[in-house]
């Protein structure tokens, strides 16, 4: 790749913040004037006159809040299914070759490759329908977020001006995240590889390049080929739910001290490792002991819920069980409802934030607070009970 386009993002703060009063015509001619100063040639900013204004729907998609907070179950629900295992382990064989090659170079199992591949781009069948360019140029004019999406808008051109794939054929989500990887444009730009020699890093069709390229970022990430993701526990009727979470490591061997049991009730496998407990339902649901590839999964996408689904269709790909402790009606929360706990939180002294709906670390740790000074089992899960207990 071009050296101007190494030194991007540093030479990106050179450049002043645009108003929000800016038109979006001038706010293009900025831009083509930064991208030709980054050395992007004149033939790929020809892409810049074909943008058209902020699309509206690109903005309604970044700005729209649910009206319920998402559960793990439905969160899980909707991505493992029965139909969804068997296509993942169709996929595998299909493509087992060059998937162990990967797997060679980069040390990236092939069930967890086609367990991202699967949730990201429902194995390459729904990659967005967006125009990048345009997308990112509606994000990036946009104040709220401009400087990010502008880095992105600029890497976008780079990897157009390198020759990768034409400014028409670079389509992806609203948020411009591309291909079947569903990467964001600077992802692409660090750990894209040409998986198949023909001189592009094509992560829309070319599976070589698909899947070396989502083995280097999770290689270089920190993923660790001889290890698990993590595996579902039952954990002991005593269990201080105050050890939960993802801040709490522990070795394996005082995590079995503890009393975690592998879900047949044998003690939990013990190795050189560390490890946290997630209970993404609360106390009455599922438990699991993570481990560092876990956490290398949310270096890729960040929620919990994320991470939990592709470790575990991961495991189903490999013939593993469902979860075991799945809980039979998880409620889910309305925003409203989150917000008047949150509410209630504070009035009691229990500082949770600005009440927003949003069930952060901050109401996490208000929930947890509040439920020790109950005597309740303190797991920081909002839940419909909890908000009738702090009515009352």
């Amino acid at each position: 790749m071009k050296t101007a386009a190494a030194f991007l993002l540093f030479l990106l703060a050179s450049f002043p913040v645009l108003s929000q009063e800016q038109s979006f015509d001038d706010w293009v001619a900025e831009l083509r004037t930064e991208a030709a100063a980054l050395g992007i040639s004149e033939a790929t900013l020809e892409a810049l006159d074909d943008l058209e204004e902020p699309l509206p729907r690109v903005l309604e998609l970044d700005s729209s809040q649910p009206e319920f907070v998402q559960t793990f179950t439905r969160y899980l629900g909707l991505r493992v299914t029965d139909r969804q295992v068997e296509r993942g382990q169709q996929l595998l064989r299909e493509h087992g070759a060059l998937l162990e090659e990967v797997r060679q170079r980069y040390g990236v199992q092939p069930q967890y490759l086609a367990a991202f591949w699967a949730i990201e781009s429902n194995f390459g069948s729904n990659t967005g329908g967006f125009s990048v360019l345009q997308a990112l140029a509606t994000l990036a004019y946009d104040p709220r977020r401009a400087e990010f999406f502008r880095s992105q808008m600029l890497t976008a051109l780079q990897i157009i001006d390198d020759g990768h794939i034409s400014a028409d054929s670079m389509s992806g989500s609203w948020a411009g995240a591309m291909g079947q990887l569903q990467f964001m444009p600077s992802v692409f730009y660090q750990h894209g590889v040409d998986g198949d020699g023909d001189g592009r890093i094509d992560i829309w069709n070319s599976l070589p390049d698909i899947f070396n390229s989502a083995a280097n970022f999770l290689s270089k990430s920190g993923w660790k080929g001889d290890e698990r993701w993590g595996r579902e526990v039952l954990l002991p009727s005593d269990f201080d739910f105050a050890l939960a979470g993802t801040n709490t490591r522990k070795s394996l061997q005082e995590w079995r001290d503890i009393g975690l049991l592998q879900t047949s009730g044998a003690p939990i496998p013990v190795a050189d490792m560390q490890g946290s407990v997630v209970i993404p339902a609360g106390a009455q649901g599922p438990a699991f002991l993570t481990y560092d590839n876990f956490r290398t999964t949310r270096v890729y996408n960040t929620p919990i819920f994320y991470a939990l689904t592709v470790g575990h269709l991961a495991d189903r790909f490999a013939g593993g069980p469902p979860i075991q402790r799945m809980p039979e009606n998880e409620q889910a929360m309305s925003i409203a409802q989150v917000q008047e706990l949150q509410e209630l939180l504070n009035g009691l002294g229990f500082d949770s934030g600005e009440p927003d709906g949003r069930v952060g670390s901050r109401t996490r740790s208000a929930i947890r607070a509040y439920q020790e000074q109950q005597g309740l089992p303190m797991d920081s899960y909002a839940s419909i009970s909890l908000l009738e207990a702090l009515r009352s």
